[in-house]
């Protein structure tokens, strides 16, 4: 990547995330700016400088999209499809997304908690039911409603085979997405073929692994961890707006492109 392509990307991510505080989209001479939203949990969201290096795969979305698409991360840490919507998440998104927008849905690791009844859903009744609320309300604002099964994590057997960690979520979205006609991005199956390819070794470099700080994070990403899933959500999605298809196709994207803010928009 040439030293002014990433000057401008890095200027058009700041721009992103500072629009993320309200979730007010940016206003583009002439009318709206289409934007992409995203609705999810930890492994999606935006960190602060203090979290270096810690990244989420939709804080690092706008690499792969041009610079006249803006995306709103709302993205939430240790929210669940529940939680986030009664926390009144969701309503401010309702209340920002416009026509045309895109409004990209991933919940399912904090869903999972059975001992934590204000996240906990169960896949095939409360979780489905969370996830119509979020379908319902982009339709409502005539905006496109997106699912995207949970990101897998780094799981992998004694003998090196990995395993797959969210049960029947992913199974009950994917069935959710055909009964109500919504275009899905399958996360959970991509990032397990990825992080199956990887193996147990390579994948620390993609999750928030350490040795010298005695990091063993097997659910969160470091910078190039979140730049490679959020590469796998757009190359998924025909459906986004405004893919670069140059950022798609290039290897080498560097971690230094990630801007990370003072502090976390979602919790701003």
């Amino acid at each position: 990547m040439s030293l002014d392509r990433r000057t401008l990307l890095r200027a058009a991510l700041g721009g992103t995330i500072a629009s993320a505080y309200g979730m007010e989209p940016a206003s583009a001479a002439g009318g709206h700016r289409r934007t992409v939203f995203v609705a999810g949990d930890s492994t999606a969201a935006t960190y602060a400088t203090a979290d270096i290096p810690r990244a989420g795969w939709g804080q690092a979305l706008p690499v792969f999209l041009r610079p006249e698409i803006t995306v709103v991360n709302a993205a939430l840490s240790g929210a669940s499809s529940k939680s986030f919507a009664d926390l009144g998440r969701l309503d401010l998104i309702r209340a920002a997304i416009r026509p045309g927008d895109v409004l990209l849905i991933s919940f399912g690791h904090n869903d999972e908690k059975t001992e934590d009844p204000a996240r906990y859903t169960e896949p095939w009744t409360t979780f489905q039911e969370y996830l119509r609320r979020y379908l319902d309300g982009a339709r409502a604002r005539h905006a496109r409603p997106i699912l995207v099964t949970p990101v897998e994590r780094r799981r992998f057997r004694t003998d090196g085979t990995p395993y797959e960690s969210h049960g029947e979520y992913p199974a009950a979205m994917r069935a959710l997405a055909e009964a109500t006609g919504t275009p899905l991005i399958d996360l959970t199956a991509l990032s397990f073929a990825l992080w199956s390819r990887l193996g147990p070794e390579a994948t620390k470099d993609y999750f928030l692994w350490s040795e010298p700080q005695g990091l063993a994070d097997n659910t969160h990403f470091q910078a190039h961890g979140a730049i490679e899933v959020a590469r796998l959500v757009a190359a998924a999605g025909p459906q986004i707006p405004g893919r670069d298809r140059h950022a798609l196709h290039d290897p080498a994207i560097p971690d230094d492109v990630l801007v990370w803010p003072p502090t976390r928009p979602a919790e701003s």
